[in-house]
C-alpha cells in the first residue's frame, strides 16, 4: 500500500477545531510505517554516512523550556553550535498558529495534547506530523517553510539545503525556502542529539508524560529570566503589542483599564513550575536543571559547561569562541529581535536604567513570591534601582536533581 499523507492531512484539518485525539490517534496509527518507508526509499538515493543513523536508544533529547524574552534563544544556540546536536527553534509555532486561524474554539488541554504529540514525534525524528499543521497539505512530504529554519544549522545544510557555501540564517531563508522533511528526519537520525526551544508550554507538569516515555532521554532546562526584565525586552521589542506599556513608561502613569494579566501569568507559570521542581517528584528525577539567564549571561563558558555537563553532551572546541564572540559584542539598535550577539554582561541590568519605577513597583507587586523563590531582589526607590553597583541577583545556586 502506497503511503500517502494526503488522507491523513485532510482529516486531521477537518477536525482539528474539534478534536486533538483526532490528530493523535491518526498520528500513532499511520505514521510510523508510512515514515519508515518513505526514508528507506529515500536513502536509496543518497551516498554513506548520511543514511547511517545513530542508535536512537544512545541519543539524548533536549527542551529548552522557557518564556518569550528570557535569552533563550541564546541558549538554544548553544546546542546549535554543537555538531553532534540537531536544533529546532520553536517547532510549537506551527501547532499555535493552524489552532489560532481554526473557526472552532480549542481549549487549553487540546492544545497543550497536541504540542506533546508534536514534541514527541521530533524528539524521535519523525518530522512529518508537521504537514499536518501547513495549508494547503504539502506534497511528497515537501512543506513551504519551518519557522525560523534558518536559525538550526542541521536544517541549512545538506542533505536538506544544498545551496550554501557556509551556514547563515538569513542566506538559508532566502535559498532553501521549502523543506524536505524526508530529509530532516534522515539528517535528524544522524545527529547524536536533538535539542527544541519552545516559550509555549506554560508549566513543567505538562510535560509529564514526555519526561515519563521510555522511549525517550529527555532532559529539560528550565531558563528563567528577572519578570521585570522579561517585560521591558518585550515592551521594546513588541512595539506595536505594548504600545500602552510604552506610554506607562515614558509618563509614569498606567493607561485606564490596562490589562496586567500577562505579568502575572508569566509569574504563577514560574512559581508552579520551580514549586513542582523543588518538591523533586520521581518524574523529574535527573531530567530537570533550573538556569537563571542572569548566572548565563555574566559567566556563559562556565554555566554552559554545567549545564553540558548535566545533559551529558561532549563539549566541542568552537564552542568557547562562538560564546565569546556572541556575548561581547557592540550590536547596533536596529539589530533583530532574535539575534544572539550581544554585551550579556550590560543587558542582564538595562532594564534597571530605563523601565519606569512605577512600573517595577506593580510587577513586584503582583510576583513578590517569584522574585523570592528566584533570588531576585526588590527595590524600594528610584535610587536603588538605578544604582548597577548594587546587584538586585541573589547569588543562589540551583543544582540539578539528580
Amino acid at each position: 500500500m502506497e503511503c500517502s499523507w494526503k488522507v491523513l492531512a485532510l482529516l486531521v484539518f477537518a477536525s482539528l477545531g474539534i478534536q486533538y485525539t483526532a490528530i493523535k490517534s491518526l498520528s500513532m496509527t499511520a505514521m510510523s510505517p508510512c515514515r519508515d518507508v518513505t526514508i528507506k526509499k529515500r536513502c536509496q538515493h543518497l551516498k554513506g554516512s548520511l543514511c547511517e543513523d545513530v542508535n536512537p536508544q544512545s541519543r539524548t533529547q533536549i527542551l529548552v523550556f522557557a518564556a518569550s524574552r528570557s535569552g533563550s534563544s541564546f541558549l538554544g544556540q548553544l546546542f546549535n553550535q554543537n555538531s553532534d546536536v540537531v536544533y529546532l527553534f520553536e517547532p510549537l509555532y506551527h501547532v499555535q498558529h493552524m489552532f489560532s486561524k481554526a473557526k472552532s474554539t480549542i481549549d487549553r488541554r487540546s492544545l497543550l495534547g497536541a504540542y506533546r504529540d508534536l514534541l514527541r514525534n521530533l524528539f524521535e525524528c519523525d518530522f512529518y506530523l508537521l504537514e499536518n499543521y501547513m495549508n494547503p497539505t504539502p506534497k511528497d512530504h515537501v512543506v513551504p517553510f519551518i519557522f525560523r529554519r534558518g536559525a538550526s544549522n542541521a536544517l541549512c545544510s545538506p542533505p536538506v539545503c544544498e545551496h550554501l557555501e557556509r551556514v547563515e540564517e538569513s542566506l538559508c531563508s532566502k535559498k532553501c525556502k521549502r523543506v524536505n522533511l524526508t530529509l530532516a528526519s534522515i539528517t535528524c537520525r544522524t545527529h547524536k542529539h536533538m535539542a527544541i526551544k519552545t516559550i509555549r508550554i506554560p508549566e513543567i507538569k505538562y510535560l509529564r508524560t514526555l519526561l515519563e516515555d521510555p522511549r525517550l532521554n529527555l532532559k529539560i532546562i528550565h531558563l528563567v529570566r528577572d519578570p521585570r526584565a522579561v517585560l521591558f525586552s518585550r515592551i521594546y521589542t513588541f512595539v506595536d503589542q505594548y504600545r500602552a506599556y510604552q506610554i506607562w513608561n515614558s509618563s509614569g502613569r498606567k493607561p485606564h483599564n490596562l490589562d496586567l494579566s500577562f505579568i502575572q501569568n508569566i509569574c504563577t507559570d514560574y512559581s508552579n513550575s520551580v514549586e513542582t521542581a523543588f518538591s523533586k517528584p520521581s518524574w523529574l528525577r535527573g531530567k530537570y536543571m533550573l538556569v537563571r539567564y542572569e548566572d548565563l549571561a555574566r559567566d556563559p563558558v562556565r554555566k554552559a559547561n554545567e549545564i553540558y555537563n548535566f545533559v551529558g553532551l561532549e563539549w566541542k572546541e568552537n564552542l568557547t569562541a562562538w560564546i565569546e564572540e556572541n556575548t561581547n559584542a557592540v550590536v547596533p539598535s536596529n539589530v533583530n529581535k532574535y539575534t544572539t550577539n550581544r554585551n550579556s554582561s550590560k543587558t542582564t541590568d538595562n532594564w534597571r536604567l530605563r523601565l519606569n519605577f512605577n512600573i517595577v513597583k506593580s510587577v513586584q507587586e503582583l510576583c513578590r513570591t517569584t522574585l523570592s523563590q528566584l533570588g531576585y531582589q526588590v527595590v524600594d526607590s528610584i535610587p536603588q534601582l538605578r544604582n548597577l553597583s548594587q546587584s538586585l541577583i541573589e547569588p543562589r545556586v540551583f543544582l540539578p536533581f539528580l
